[in-house]
């Protein structure tokens, strides 16, 4: 490595850079993931709610507009599975930009990080191969 102040300023600073990329991905997932919580607990609340009432409040920004009840819902569900789409993309592309600060560090790749869960074709296949023994 070079002693040059120059070059040790660039490596430092895309370093810290890519770290940023990083913090601000798991900040931003973990607010979408409080917002989901937020959305399940309102899914969960109108669907245990008793009161014979069609028509439900619904906070928007600063102000509370009444709408039927069955609007409510699809309005939170296609709600929870944008945020749903939203985090999965994000947790990708972090991936990727561990590896990326990883390698910028001069570390390894964490084994194991980038592996993805069987789909269900492939779990029946295994438990057909594993019962036929």
């Amino acid at each position: 490595m070079a002693t040059d102040p120059q070059f040790v300023l660039q490596y430092l600073t895309e370093v810290e850079e890519l770290a940023e990329d990083v913090l601000a991905d798991k900040q931003q997932i973990v607010d979408l993931d409080v917002k989901r919580n937020r959305n399940r607990e309102a899914l969960r609340v109108l669907q245990k709610d008793l009161e014979k009432s069609e028509k439900v409040m619904v906070c928007f920004g600063n102000m509370f507009i009444k709408l039927p009840k069955s609007r409510t819902k699809e309005m939170i569900q296609k709600d929870q599975e944008q945020l749903d789409k939203e985090v999965d993309r994000l947790h990708n592309q972090l991936k990727v930009k561990v590896n990326r600060l990883y390698e910028a560090q001069g570390k390894d790749q964490i084994k194991g990080f980038d592996l993805n869960p069987l789909s269900l074709e492939e779990m029946q296949a295994i438990k057909k191969v594993l019962q036929a023994k």
